[in-house]
């Protein structure tokens, strides 16, 4: 039989009626995944269509899943986070919603203090475990919606929770009703998605939360998570690993609507942006992320990366506030005493800094050529030149022009005596065995030392 479908506006085949596959023993996918080498990628060459939402937008875990691999943070700085969060997501609520735990009394103390802050955005939620006593919690916390662990493969299941399909199902599908009973709108986060059985779980356990959302009129979110960063991009790329593959088969076999999926990854084989790209590409509407990619073992989505990649393929910021990832940046280093690795994107100290002379002389001459875009409008982050041995000439002058501001009639190029002197002397400790960048103070003095009335004109431009 075919039918129209009002969604793809197609005639389609009538869909096939998947069923929950109580199977005796794990299906653990060891052809992909035997522990003992790299885990493998198949293919089918099974293409999905882009399908990509009216909406899409972020969500956050920084308090949450980000929170458990660093050294706890305060209240204040939770709360001080959180307001720089909805900066950055804008008056559209572009970074929709922050989860928080509930267990301890800092945790609530946070969610309370983040409450009273009178936000819209991004949403408070919480995160609990599939059992009652935590949702007596949920209750307390005075939230409209709640994350539920709904771990989905058989390496849970059954070498884990130690159930059968069936009874994990039945366990999961108990507390969502106790959720929807007081009107709490649940996320279920189907953990370990990249290991389960699509059909024979994933599918049919979707397929009960749809009908319960149906007949409780409360809309229930499925969370995506690729809790070992086993997800992959790659067309033709076959399940459990297909991020679009996955996203695909829940809005169309199980009747997931885009605003219901949202994805979840971690960085474990350096795909975690591209993944949640293509899951949005692909029909999710909200991606999962933390402030600086920080979470379990290597890390969660960073958030900043994804206002970045909206913005990229929307084609507007749509009122993101960009500045406010280059506070998040500060605060993290000043206020927690957090280590940035300079390279980062968007956030490291170096991201937008050279240290070769040939590039150096490309930003004098024209930022453009070697920045990725205006990052001193956009992140208020300038171009920056690092002085080593391979500056240059040009790269002294760049340094010397940025650091203190020099309007574009009083900036020097690379020919200036200033430049040429200070070269020499930096080549000569070069020469006598030195092997780290100069810092800002070493060529303040340098300068000082060369030419004394020289930087006093510096200055004044700096101090205006």
């Amino acid at each position: 039989m075919i039918y129209f479908n009002n969604r793809s506006n197609l005639l389609e085949d009538i869909k096939y009626h998947y069923e929950l596959q109580d199977v005796k023993e794990p299906n653990l996918f060891r052809e992909l995944f035997d522990y003992e080498s790299i885990p493998k990628v198949a293919f089918n060459n099974r293409h999905v269509p882009v399908n990509m939402p009216d909406e899409i937008w972020m969500t956050d875990t920084t308090f949450r899943d980000g929170q458990q691999s660093t050294s706890p943070f305060t209240v204040k700085q939770i709360v001080d986070l959180y307001k720089l969060m909805s900066r950055l997501g804008g008056p559209k609520g572009l970074v929709r919603q922050s989860e928080f735990f509930i267990y301890s009394k800092k945790d609530k103390d946070a969610l309370r203090a983040c409450q009273e802050t009178g936000l819209k955005f991004p949403e408070i939620t919480t995160w609990i475990r599939a059992n009652p006593k935590d949702f007596e919690l949920v209750k307390e916390a005075g939230v409209a919606e709640t994350g539920i662990l709904v771990s989905c493969s058989d390496y849970h299941i059954f070498k884990k929770m130690h159930l059968t399909r069936r009874q994990a199902l039945d366990q999961y599908l108990g507390i969502v009703k106790s959720a929807l009973s007081i009107g709490i709108r649940p996320r279920c986060h189907f953990e370990d998605i990249t290991r389960a059985d699509f059909y024979g779980f994933v599918v049919p356990f979707a397929m009960e939360l749809m009908r319960l959302s149906e007949e409780s009129g409360i809309p229930i979110k499925i969370r995506m998570c690729d809790t070992m960063g086993f997800g992959v991009s790659f067309p033709g790329a076959s399940l459990p690993r297909s991020v679009q593959g996955i996203v695909y088969g829940l809005y169309h076999y199980a009747g997931v609507p885009h605003e219901l999926l949202e994805w979840h990854g971690h960085n474990d084989f350096y795909k975690v942006v591209s993944n949640a790209s293509t899951a949005w590409l692909y029909g999710a509407s909200a991606v999962n992320c933390s402030l600086l990619g920080i979470g379990e073992r290597t890390g969660n989505c960073p958030l900043e990366a994804m206002a970045v990649e909206y913005a990229g393929l929307r084609g507007t910021m749509d009122g993101m506030d960009f500045t406010a990832i280059t506070e998040i940046a500060d605060y993290f280093e000043k206020e927690i005493n957090y280590n940035i690795p300079p390279k980062t994107p968007f956030v490291g100290r170096a991201f937008n800094s050279t240290r070769a002379g040939i590039h150096a002389d490309g930003l004098l001459k024209d930022e453009e050529i070697y920045n990725i875009f205006d990052t001193a409008k956009i992140l208020n982050r300038p171009a920056r030149v690092s002085v080593n041995k391979t500056s240059g000439l040009a790269g002294i002058a760049f340094w010397i022009n940025d650091f203190y501001k020099l309007p574009e009639e009083h900036r020097i190029n690379k020919n200036d005596p200033l430049v040429v002197e200070m070269k020499a002397r930096i080549d000569e400790e070069y020469e006598e065995g030195r092997n780290s960048s100069f810092g800002d103070d070493e060529l303040v003095n340098l300068i000082y030392a060369i030419d004394s009335h020289r930087i006093r004109e510096f200055e004044a431009f700096s101090q205006q």
